[in-house]
């Protein structure tokens, strides 16, 4: 039909010449024509192949542009260098053979279902001159269509790509330079055909493999949406896991790209951590304590062993620290009848008599309205022996007495000594103040043990023969009311402790009988306390009665400068040596000497804090010429850890560990720095016991500097606390250096044993300790609530499993 078509064309033109010629021209002509149209009959077959280089290269290049242009529409995303590997740019130069070049366009062209025959039979019937003119143009047309059908179609393949999930996923886990072979191979594939017969029987194979490069352009799209995922996760970690000059965790969760894992993989990993969990179990070997103190064991202070031994009990040396030499690795049992803590604000005025059952004080001491029992409470109507109508009224007394004490403002951290069942340190959160309360294991029995399950911060210690584990200069006021200490003797050096760790301007406040009766003895004490008060240069500020208790209290000032010492007629007491060192205390012996005040404009103790709150935040005056923990300037090393804590106490703690904030009072960091977790948790009622390890950096002085409390502390041994003492336990790359000097599993024992049923431990710590903690607390059924590790660092969170009373018995022969 074509010939026919091209033949009537020439026939009319020929029959336009018959009329101005002779007959033999016309035949001439005619014979011409006859060759003219067996050459144009045979034009549209060889067209496809025959097709000049210029037009193919034309239409190449407008085909290469359509297709860049909808890439980039739909993946502008990507780097630019998988852009142009995907583009399919084709170089100005085309080959020699133009079969190849046509067959790229018509690969293109026919794999949207449309072909170049059609659009030549539409155009026949135009002349041979506008042919090629006509053909550009619809090239151009058709292609523009076959591009718009094409981005369609990748627009479709792409939604169902990024709905489906799955094979687009396992494809993004390819390498890079896998993706890059794919785009090499899809181009070669491009020139593979040469026939006509080979292109048509390919079509469906062709558009499987166009969609396959679609694909893998898809693929890379979401690899690199994965990355900026997971660049989002890294900076929300961040947040969390705030990055400081100490080695922390950065991230929560690692997350793995990759295939799919099966069911015997999983099953088999599931049996071989069976399996290891089981041995390990077998591995630590738990015993209950086998003491006489019983539930209340406290190893260091319940060595008899080590007691009897001891040559005099003269200054107490029977209620200090005595160690066993191998720290111990067992378990100490549940009172009968224990029950879940009562929570602050409640417990304040009542615990659960069978956690701490003892009556002998509530029959010694119920008259001064210390402790009485009530049912299944014991009741505490915040009495004492110098102020039995109630601690308010004895603190407000105290004030008025005073008013420069300013409770919660100038005085914020309170040492109060013999503190009883600790109810005058309770009743000093009312005025913002915190009191560090001390008493010995004895008589008074379990009167430490009442004020912490009250929820009152107080530890066991005794005025014996070696100084207070505190730093020297830190309470703003010392408080006894009637705490049975023997300050006078001895050259006064259990007063002069006291003088060690009060700040320059602080108070003394004493409410014994000594300052009010006239008995002889009493007489003689304060005749004796006088002349050594004097002595030390301490003021006697004022002696005030206070009619509804019937007592009184003496309020003395420590100096504020040396000048008084130099004035004194003798030596006596005599100066420290310049060696002496006020700030050592772990088992360091009383000695009954002053110590110097420090007047020089940087030294520690030479101007009082700034007051409460603003000290909390402000760095000490005292650290601009120090080089703080982490390498930084002092103040600048301060700030960052108080913020870096803000962050995480906020972003994780309080609402990513599964923990019930409510139901936590007693709190323990046991490895402080700056103490910049307790000032992240000052909104909350709770309080923190701020412990610095005693081979770590000494910054508990910059701890009660900013109005908080701590101690000094050797992990490889037992604490002065009784069993289930603390809600709460922390400690920040703490076990991986208590591990190099004792027996973590020890340590572990120790923190089950003040660790109340239902606590938390928070642990963060390099990975490898991380697991270790994490084996031994199992072994002890703890929950472990979060665990997880990024590079080598990790966190974990555990919680200690309650233990009911009729349970009791059988999880502890599981553990055994």
């Amino acid at each position: 039909m074509a010939m026919g078509k091209y033949s009537r064309v020439d026939g009319r033109k020929s029959s336009g010449y018959c009329s101005t010629v002779t007959v033999v021209v016309v035949l001439g002509f005619c014979l011409v024509g006859v060759w003219m149209l067996m050459s144009s009959s045979v034009v549209p077959v060889q067209n496809p192949e025959l097709s000049s280089r210029e037009v193919i290269n034309e239409m190449k290049q407008t085909v290469t542009e359509k297709v860049s242009k909808i890439f980039e529409e739909n993946f502008g995303d990507l780097q630019e260098d998988n852009t142009k590997r995907d583009g399919n740019d084709v170089p100005a130069e085309q080959s020699e053979d133009s079969a190849v070049d046509n067959q790229e366009v018509k690969n293109v062209s026919e794999s949207n279902g449309d072909t170049s025959e059609d659009k030549n039979i539409a155009s026949e019937n135009q002349e041979e001159n506008s042919v090629k003119e006509s053909s550009d143009e619809k090239t151009d047309s058709e292609e523009e269509s076959k591009a718009e059908a094409e981005n369609e179609d990748r627009k479709r393949e792409y939604g169902e790509s990024k709905s489906g999930g799955g094979d687009s996923n396992m494809e993004a886990g390819e390498t890079e330079a896998e993706g890059g072979e794919r785009n090499k191979s899809a181009q070669t594939e491009l020139e593979e055909s040469s026939d006509e017969n080979k292109l048509e029987s390919g079509d469906a194979s062709e558009t499987e493999k166009e969609n396959s490069r679609d694909h893998n352009r898809i693929s890379e799209q979401n690899i690199n949406e994965n990355d900026t995922e997971n660049h989002e996760k890294d900076q929300a970690s961040i947040e969390i896991f705030p990055a400081s000059d100490q080695s922390e965790i950065l991230n929560e969760t690692s997350v793995q790209n990759g295939a799919w894992s099966t069911q015997a993989i999983e099953s088999e990993n599931e049996k071989k951590s069976q399996q290891s969990s089981t041995s390990k179990d077998q591995r630590h070997h738990w015993k209950l304590c086998n003491a006489s103190a019983g539930p209340d064991y406290i190893p260091c202070l319940d060595n008899w062993q080590a007691i009897r031994k001891l040559n005099s009990t003269k200054h107490y040396e029977h209620r200090e620290r005595h160690c066993p030499e191998e720290a111990p690795t067992c378990i100490v049992p549940l009172p009968e009848g224990y029950r879940r803590s009562i929570k602050w604000p409640k417990s304040r005025d009542k615990i659960w008599y069978y956690n701490v059952p003892h009556k002998k004080l509530a029959e010694v001491k119920g008259h001064q309205n210390w402790v009485k029992v009530s049912g299944e409470y014991l009741t505490f109507p915040g009495g004492g022996t110098q102020f039995k109508n109630g601690a308010l009224h004895y603190i407000d007394f105290i004030q008025k007495s005073r008013p420069d004490i300013a409770w919660g403002n100038r005085s914020r951290v309170i040492l109060d000594v013999g503190c009883g069942v600790a109810s005058f340190g309770g009743y000093l959160f009312e005025k913002d103040v915190i009191a560090m309360s001390f008493a010995p294991k004895d008589e008074h029995e379990a009167q430490v043990q009442f004020a912490l399950e009250r929820g009152i911060p107080a530890m066991l210690s005794v005025m014996g023969t070696k100084r207070l584990p505190f730093p020297s200069l830190v309470f703003d006021v010392v408080h006894c009311a009637r705490c049975r200490v023997p300050w006078h003797i001895e050259g006064g050096k259990l007063l002069l402790e006291l003088n060690r760790v009060l700040r320059p301007g602080g108070y003394f406040v004493w409410s014994a009988t000594p300052v009010y009766q006239n008995l002889p003895e009493d007489v003689g004490i304060w005749k004796a306390m006088s002349e050594l008060t004097k002595s030390m240069c301490w003021d006697l500020k004022a002696i005030k009665k206070d009619k509804l208790n019937g007592i009184a209290a003496a309020i003395f000032r420590k100096p504020t400068s040396n000048e008084c010492y130099k004035k004194r007629p003798q030596n006596e007491p005599p100066l420290c040596e310049e060696s002496d060192d006020p700030n050592a205390v772990w088992n360091v012996p009383l000695q009954a000497c002053m110590h110097k005040v420090p007047v020089g404009a940087s030294q520690r103790g030479s101007r009082w804090p700034v007051q409460w709150p603003l000290r909390l935040e402000k760095p000490p005056y005292w650290l601009h010429s120090k080089v703080g923990v982490y390498g930084k300037a002092g103040p600048e090393d301060f700030t960052a850890d108080y913020q870096h804590w803000k962050n995480v106490v906020s972003n994780s703690y309080l609402n990513g560990l599964g923990i019930d904030w409510s139901s936590v009072r007693n709190v323990m960091d046991m490895g402080a720095v700056y103490g910049g977790f307790a000032a992240a948790l000052k909104d909350l009622k709770l309080w923190v016991m701020n412990v610095v390890s005693i081979d770590s950096e000494d910054t508990l002085p910059i701890i009660y500097e900013r109005g908080l409390f701590g101690l000094y502390h050797d992990w490889c041994q037992s604490f002065n606390t009784y069993p289930r003492s603390y809600d709460l336990l922390h400690a920040d790359h703490l076990f991986s250096a208590v591990k190099e000097r004792c027996d973590l599993k020890a340590v572990i024992a120790e923190v089950d044993r003040i660790l109340r049923p239902e606590g938390n431990l928070i642990v963060r710590d390099n990975a490898e300790t991380i697991g270790e903690i994490e084996d031994l607390v199992k072994s002890l059924k703890w929950e472990v609530r979060m665990i997880f590790t990024k590079g080598d660092q990790g966190l974990l969170c555990a919680h200690k499993t309650y233990w009911r009373p009729n349970e009791t018995q059988a999880i502890l022969s599981a553990i055994i």
